[in-house]
């Protein structure tokens, strides 16, 4: 290679770190993070640069810069977002297909959209617009809303608000794939709300449902069906042990149409400031559809179908026989079903068990295993829990619970180790 070949190639190799150097100073200077402003690290080539996001969110939706984005992609964890800038609006628009968003609140497993537009404009530091989530099918109409957003040095609060629309669209578009939509007759309406503060990533969420019906499932087989844990206990709605599971696990019980938009919304927060799923919301028909049918993975399918055969249930099968349904199916740590959790723990049939017994198996169904586990390593339960059920017993007298309540505070069970053999169950 000759000396000026060699010059030159040296010449573009300056040239070019020169620029890439002047591009980085030009964004850290012109994108700098100002003091306590909200910043994420950028990677410009092999360069990252920390960049103010308030910043970069005022420069992309200013007449100016917006233009320029028009016709490019982003490369995001949520999926490829393509930039159009609607000039004759004077807005952004943005299209992200196929789109992943992770809800720790509603498990591990990202909320999957076919397809997701929303397009933005900005006045001063109030950000808003539309938005639309599409389903696959090109014969089901998107679920719309609105969007608003307020933008400071910290951070953006976002208010996002959908239309009412029938509840079959909100699975098509949540729940694309789902085997069950394909013989689901599902009517009724829902809406609802959306507060979302970044960076921090709180979440709000209040759905609105009306009318939710569901038809075609198959459930009315369950009425006649027969539990693999051993034979029902056969327990009427009044028995001790029926009542003190209604504490634990569903106080409303004979109240909602099978799921309760109350307990949901309590356990969204839970989760959402846990950054977890540790409460699952579930009614006792909703846990009843998991055990017989969903199974327990943790994802919003698996919810939105457990949602569906819990609204089936309760039209088919009505309160009386879901609960007898989930007193002979509900696991109890070593075993299944009340009628094999109560001879196993304590030696006598279901409908023979004393109230404080009754109040210690339901108060083991939050977490069965871990109850059973504490209960043969320590000889009790969590004196909390079981106190909670006993308080949350309804339909009894004053005396009973007064009693009830010394029972449960000085009761000590012997692990089933230790009891005599339970007689054979009929």
């Amino acid at each position: 290679m000759n000396k000026g070949l060699r010059l030159l190639l040296w010449g573009l190799l300056a040239l070019l770190l020169t620029a890439a150097v002047a591009a980085v100073a030009v964004v850290r200077i012109a994108l700098a993070p100002a003091k306590d402003e909200w910043a994420v690290d950028w990677r410009v080539g092999p360069f990252t640069v920390p960049v103010g996001v308030p910043t970069v969110l005022r420069l992309a939706t200013s007449s100016w810069i917006a233009p320029r984005l028009d016709g490019r992609r982003l490369q995001t964890t949520q999926g490829p977002i393509d930039l159009h800038w609607d000039a004759p609006r004077t807005q952004l628009a943005l299209r992200c297909a196929p789109c992943r968003l992770g809800l720790a609140a509603m498990g591990s497993q990202p909320l999957q959209l076919t397809e997701l537009r929303l397009t933005a404009r900005r006045d001063v530091d109030v950000l808003r617009g539309e938005l639309d989530a599409v389903p696959a099918s090109a014969s089901t109409e998107s679920l719309h809303g609105r969007w608003q957003g307020r933008l400071t040095q910290r951070d953006l609060h976002i208010d996002a608000s959908f239309d009412e629309a029938p509840i079959a669209r909100w699975y098509a578009v949540l729940a694309t794939g789902l085997p069950e939509l394909e013989r689901a007759r599902i009517g009724g309406t829902a809406s609802g709300r959306l507060q979302v503060q970044l960076p921090s990533g709180t979440l709000g969420l209040q759905p609105r449902i009306s009318g939710f019906t569901v038809e075609g499932l198959g459930t009315e087989a369950l009425l006649n069906a027969r539990s693999q844990c051993g034979p029902s206990a056969q327990l009427k709605a009044d028995s001790w042990l029926a009542r003190a599971v209604i504490a634990a696990e569903d106080q409303r019980f004979f109240q909602h149409p099978g799921f309760d938009l109350i307990e949901l919304q309590a356990a969204f927060d839970r989760n959402q400031h846990k950054g977890a799923v540790e409460r699952g919301g579930s009614t006792l028909t909703q846990q009843l559809a998991k055990v017989l049918v969903t199974g327990s993975e943790r994802s919003l399918q698996r919810k939105l179908r457990e949602l569906l055969y819990a609204v089936d249930m309760e039209q088919q099968l009505g309160k009386a026989r879901i609960l007898q349904l989930y007193l002979d199916h509900a696991p109890w740590g070593r075993v299944c079903g009340a009628e094999a959790a109560a001879r196993f723990y304590f030696g006598r049939p279901a409908a023979r068990l004393e109230p404080a017994q009754a109040v210690w198996l339901a108060a083991m169904l939050h977490a069965p295993s871990a109850a059973a586990e504490r209960w043969q390593r320590e000889g009790s339960l969590d004196p909390q829990r079981v106190q909670w059920v006993a308080e949350g017993i309804r339909g009894i007298s004053r005396g009973q619970r007064e009693a009830l309540l010394r029972n449960v505070t000085q009761a000590r069970y012997p692990w089933p180790g230790n009891l005599p053999p339970s007689p054979p169950a009929r």
